[in-house]
């Protein structure tokens, strides 16, 4: 007796039907890579945002507890703090920062004496530091001749009794510092890498004559950026025991104006390049320089700090 199959279970996929299965399973892989690829990217954008706000926060702070303790005093030729825009900008092939300052001046800085203040062994009872910022494109571990070159900001504090030997009565303290510049480019004294840009702009209280014989003078906030910046620029500011020295031309205030203000407060900008920006400026090239631009607003962030100074 012969047995009958159903011929429905001899029945397979028609061609119709595999190409709409593979249609479908396309569509979801397509979804699902590009998911994938948008969630990796965000991944990618925080972690560098992370990095770059870790690094700004920590030179920024640094700076600003060294500025929150500046020294300076009156009725003297000699000078407190010298901001100097730098004559050959960091950088090579083309890759150069846009704005940086050499930065010096004295400051009641918390770890002098590496940090071991009223420690008799180590305390000789020194409080002010010569302290000075400074921008450079190096690698940040080996140095110069490192195979990874970034733009590096270092910090160096002079020892409170060398100040006190061959610093403080400088008339000229870019001058005196000369022979540590050495010293503020060792990788010992890093701060913080991929220092695309940075700038200081200084905030003046200016006294300006009314308007007429019978007005009051007025007192107003004159903001000097050292190097490049939207508002005053100069190329260099220096605070003498005499006043204000600032090269401007134009602006809220004359040189003069400047000279018998006081300084109340500074505010710190820097620009931080991601990792993969660094990484593409080095190895890429830019049609022009529009699209440069575009690549380092995409690639880096802004930070800056206002900070309060002491009564001049």
């Amino acid at each position: 007796m012969k047995t009958q199959r159903n011929p429905i279970l001899k029945r397979g996929f028609t061609l119709m039907e595999l190409m709409v299965a593979m249609a479908i399973t396309t569509i979801i892989v397509t979804v699902l890579v590009s998911i994938t690829s948008i969630a990796l990217d965000t991944w990618n954008r925080s972690r560098s945002e992370l990095r770059a706000a870790r690094q700004g926060k920590a030179l920024i702070d640094a700076m600003a507890r060294d500025f929150e303790s500046l020294v300076t005093r009156r009725g003297n030729i000699n000078e407190w703090l010298s901001a100097v825009t730098s004559t050959n900008m960091p950088g090579k092939n083309g890759l150069n920062s846009t704005n940086a300052c050499d930065l010096i001046f004295y400051t009641a800085a918390t770890d002098r004496y590496d940090g071991k203040i009223g420690d008799p062994n180590a305390d000789l009872g020194g409080d002010i530091s010569c302290v000075s910022y400074g921008l450079q494109y190096t690698d940040p571990i080996a140095g110069a001749g490192g195979k990874f070159d970034t733009f590096v900001l270092n910090r160096y504090l002079l020892d409170p009794n060398v100040t006190f030997e061959k610093f403080l009565g400088q008339e000229h303290l870019t001058a005196a510092f000369a022979s540590y510049k050495t010293e503020l480019d060792k990788s010992v004294n890093f701060v913080c890498e991929n220092v695309y840009q940075f700038s200081v702009t200084f905030h003046v209280q200016v006294s300006q004559a009314g308007s007429n014989a019978n007005s009051p003078p007025t007192l107003i906030d004159v903001p000097v950026t050292v190097g490049n910046g939207s508002s005053q620029v100069a190329k260099e500011l220096i605070i003498t025991g005499e006043g204000i020295k600032a090269d401007v031309s134009g602006g809220k205030a004359t040189s003069a104006e400047l000279k018998a203000g006081r300084l109340t407060a500074v505010e710190i900008s820097v620009s931080i390049i991601s990792d993969f920006g660094i990484d593409q400026l080095r190895s890429r090239s830019f049609k022009d320089e529009t699209a440069k631009v575009e690549f380092l607003t995409k690639n880096s962030y802004q930070y800056t700090k206002l900070v309060q100074l002491p009564s001049m």
